[in-house]
């Protein structure tokens, strides 16, 4: 307490901004290239991007959903397709209910998920069971599977074909940059139509892979889909 009697929340504050500035700055800028060249990728060709996680991460895909899609586009030029899984709570409830709640996400990609789209898993500890269970459904259904994650990046980091990992040890300041590279990946849109020339194109694929061995540009593993 301050000796007013007051509480002093500025050490509060300067400590919280710190830990969002030194997350931000630890995210890899070539891994936030290639999910944005997937995503132009997937408008071009009339994809569907599939959104989901829990609690502050859900609040996180129904903002980018709203976002890559609205936002990122421009009058008279193609939107990209988005759905945040977590926005429907009837069907939320209904495979939790009928089944159980590891079961939410996948269960409705099953039936709703094509060969080509992309599946966005937001995770702040990437060890959520209905999120890796997405993800697991997007490999199996011949989809391109995104992570969003925190902390050492956990499971989904490597389950993942694309993955960034926001290397913060609080929860709080993940899921701030995670809304940070929604809007990021929302003005790459945004720009691509606007300015074809400023935006760097990136090939999917190319670079290392989840086990940090060299992978060919426009392949992200092996025996995968054209993205």
């Amino acid at each position: 307490m301050a000796k007013n009697g007051s509480f002093n929340a500025l050490p509060v504050l300067r400590e919280y901004l710190r830990q969002v500035r030194e997350a931000l700055a630890a995210v890899s800028e070539e891994e936030v290239l290639r999910i944005g060249e997937a995503l132009l990728r997937a408008r071009q060709r009339g994809s569907t991007v599939y959104l989901l996680g829990n609690g502050g991460s859900a609040s996180t895909a129904s903002h980018a959903a709203n976002d890559l899609t609205k936002t990122g586009s421009v009058d008279g030029g193609p939107a990209l397709r988005t759905v945040s899984l977590p926005d429907n709570v009837s069907m939320l409830t209904a495979w939790a209910n009928d089944t159980s709640f590891e079961n939410v996400f996948s269960a409705q990609l099953e039936a709703l998920l094509r060969p080509g789209d992309l599946v966005v898993a937001i995770s702040g500890s990437g060890n959520s069971p209905n999120v890796l269970g997405a993800v697991e459904t997007a490999r199996e259904m011949d989809a391109l599977s995104v992570g969003l994650t925190g902390f050492a990046g956990g499971r989904l980091r490597e389950m993942a074909d694309l993955s960034v990992v926001v290397p913060a040890l609080a929860q709080g300041p993940i899921e701030d940059v995670h809304l940070i590279l929604v809007h990021v990946l929302t003005e790459i849109l945004k720009r691509a139509e606007l300015e074809p020339a400023a935006v760097p194109a990136v090939a999917v694929g190319a670079g290392r892979g989840n086990d940090g061995e060299e992978v060919e540009a426009g392949r992200v593993s092996e025996g995968r889909g054209p993205w």
